[in-house]
């Protein structure tokens, strides 16, 4: 059995369609439906029920895939075991898009240039998305917001940035919160995110009554909107967002209470501890 089509199975299975897989994969949706096909061959039964554009696990294969998991697993250890600094591999971390455009080029430059052994296999989500995947193994790390509950003693944590909470308009705010949010769209960080809680919980705090436009989960598609003057936003003051909003006015709130923070998790005990540690190192970090 090729482990390639074990691993295509379980982005299948986690990406939750064989389209989604083929990019991830960087192969065609017929190669990935090839490799399932032969799977189901191999071992005599359906392992996906394919309904429209979704592919979902049949009973069967939700039997067989947390052993799936552990062969895939451990096939990826297999590069790095003549490598006594466990410098050598493939390193497995999700990273929140802010992360991905803020923290991690730097940190990419120098794990290429102190550690060329670490291929980093980078999967992009939302922080509840990234955290569920540590806990599971399917992540060995991942760059979050910090989640709004205390993190359980099997985690890891390290803290890399806290971004301060700023009102962004695309001019220079000519009167106060209140009125504006009155007469201009409200381009909502969405609430129900770690990440968006704080301008949730700064308006409810200050009696700030708003009715958003929209409700986005996107930080670098807010700063867009708000430059082509689509309306204004409360959103943490990311690595970056300068960048995106060049031609916006960046108005903070002085409140820490309201501060985002960025931390890197990974399992207390984890089969990637140099890697890891070496990518700690890398990041910027507030520890």
């Amino acid at each position: 059995m090729d482990s390639r089509y074990l691993r295509s199975l379980i982005v299948v299975i986690d990406r939750g369609s064989i389209a989604e897989a083929a990019r991830v994969e960087q192969l065609t949706a017929a190669a990935i439906s090839q490799r399932i096909n032969a799977l189901e061959r191999e071992f005599g039964f359906d392992l996906l029920s394919r309904i429209g554009h979704s592919a979902k696990p049949t009973q069967a294969c939700l039997s067989i895939l947390p052993r799936a998991r552990r062969i895939v697993k451990e096939f990826d250890l297999l590069a790095g075991d003549n490598d006594p600094t466990g410098l050598s591999g493939t390193l497995k971390l999700g990273a929140i898009s802010t992360a991905l455009t803020g923290l991690l080029p730097s940190a990419m430059r120098l794990l290429a240039k102190d550690a060329p052994g670490i291929k980093l296999e980078i999967i992009p989500g939302a922080s509840k998305f990234l955290y569920e995947a540590v806990m599971s193994d399917e992540l060995d790390a991942a760059i979050i917001a910090a989640p709004p509950f205390a993190l359980p003693k099997l985690i890891k944590a390290s803290s890399l940035r806290k971004e301060a909470l700023v009102f962004l308009s695309k001019n220079r705010p000519d009167a106060g919160l209140a009125e504006i949010l009155c007469r201009r769209p409200y381009l909502r960080y969405l609430p129900e995110t770690w990440g968006g809680r704080h301008a949730a919980a700064f308006l409810q705090d200050h009696g700030l009554a708003s009715t958003p436009m929209c409700d986005l989960d996107a930080l670098e598609t807010i700063a867009m909107l708000v430059a082509d003057d689509v309306g204004v936003s409360l959103v943490p003051h990311w690595s970056n967002l300068e960048r995106l909003a060049q031609s916006c006015c960046l108005t903070p709130i002085e409140d820490d209470r309201y501060q985002r923070e960025l931390i890197l998790i990974s399992k207390v005990q984890t089969t990637r501890p140099s890697m890891i540690a070496a990518l700690a190192d890398a990041l910027p970090s507030l520890e």
